[in-house]
């Protein structure tokens, strides 16, 4: 009798640890609990975040969207910021919800009740400039209109008084992709909320125009003069400015044109001469209480420390730098921000791309912090 016990006991310890049915599952349950995709494995999505095809359904609502642009056909230089959406979650997947805390800011942003998703890329055609242009406009007016995930609106905020209709509506951080998309999100943003300040951190002006003679339509819209257009429809304000800036020029008269654009200009080695306090209360000063747009390019910092991008500029500013002055942006009427240019192909051990998603952490903690003191508390 004790015999065929230990025979029945064995059989069922036999059924529980190589059994291919439900039993097995429970048993992994039991003994480990719930399955959490390692920092190498599982879907690739921003932060582990999740994701959603949110064209695709009307119905899936948010706060934030994390929103992939991979165009890079109006690059002037090397192509290859198609794939930066890609690359910038791959430098992503360290980060995740449940470790989202940063001593730097003192929040997770996580954590402020907001939703934030994945939302994919928006597919664009790598072969028709102009219908490129409007895929990425109509996809980003698309989620601009939803209406947002939570309730309440975000405590402070004023961007539903600054919006044409008087609604609250959900932020999108976009990845690119070349810096040409900032055009049609331009005129997305226009849509909503009218004239929009932006906050510009480049080595580049990117308001260059170029002489129509001999030009199609298409042609004038590249990554280097997208703000000149954006000026001529009037979808910005006067009051943007440049952070950064340090190429070559053709001469004063591109500082004139880039003036009538609308921008004032913080150069690369101002940081040396007013230091971060002076450069963050210059642009705080310079946007005021407007609606306000963040477009990174990733090659605003010094290609030692980010050299994945497309139209790299020596004498950059570190990432330490670049993290201290957005950390001292906060408070102000963000309504969307991107960082741009980033192109793994010319880069090393994903450095560029840990850097773009660690900035992007900073973004959203810039967009989700409700606390209006911090800027005075993170300038000290």
């Amino acid at each position: 009798m004790l015999s065929f016990l230990l025979l029945i006991a064995l059989a069922s310890a036999h059924q529980i640890h190589f059994s291919n049915g439900t039993s097995g599952a429970e048993e992994w349950s039991r003994k480990y609990g719930e399955q959490i995709d390692l920092p190498f494995t599982g879907p690739l999505s921003f932060s582990h975040l999740p994701y959603s095809k949110c064209l695709d359904s009307p119905s899936t609502l948010f706060d934030i969207a994390i929103l992939g642009l991979p165009f890079d056909t109006g690059v002037s230089y090397r192509p290859g910021a198609r794939f930066g959406p890609f690359a910038i979650r791959s430098g992503s997947r360290r980060q995740r919800e449940a470790g989202g805390y940063t001593l730097a800011w003192g929040l997770n942003p996580y954590e402020s009740g907001s939703r934030v998703l994945d939302c994919g890329d928006v597919p664009v055609s790598p072969f028709d400039n102009a219908l490129a242009i409007d895929q990425m406009e109509v996809a980003y007016s698309t989620l601009l209109g939803r209406d947002v995930a939570r309730n309440d609106s975000i405590e402070n905020s004023l961007t539903m008084a600054l919006a044409k209709d008087g609604k609250e509506h959900p932020k999108i951080i976009s990845l690119g992709g070349d810096h040409t998309i900032v055009l049609p999100i331009l005129r997305s943003l226009h849509k909503v909320y009218g004239p929009v300040s932006v906050i510009h951190f480049d080595a580049h002006l990117d308001t260059w125009a170029i002489p129509p003679e001999g030009m199609t339509e298409q042609s004038r819209v590249t990554h280097g003069t997208f703000f000149f257009l954006a000026a001529e429809e009037h979808l910005m304000t006067n009051t943007s400015i440049h952070a950064g800036i340090r190429c070559k020029l053709g001469g004063m008269e591109d500082i004139v044109n880039d003036v009538a654009v609308g921008f004032e200009l913080i150069s690369a080695d101002d940081i040396d001469d007013l230091g971060v306090p002076e450069i963050i209360r210059r642009i705080r000063e310079r946007v005021g209480n407007s609606a306000v747009y963040l477009s990174l390019d990733i090659d605003v910092i010094d290609p030692g420390l980010a050299p994945g991008t497309g139209t790299p500029e020596a004498g950059g500013w570190t990432t330490r730098e670049v993290k201290r002055i957005l950390r001292g942006l906060a408070g102000l009427n963000f309504v969307g921000a991107d960082v741009v240019e980033v192109a793994p192909a010319y880069d090393h051990a994903e450095v560029t791309s840990i850097v773009a998603a660690d900035i992007i952490h900073d973004l959203l903690s810039l967009m989700l912090s409700v606390d209006r003191s911090l800027p005075a508390r993170v300038a000290k």
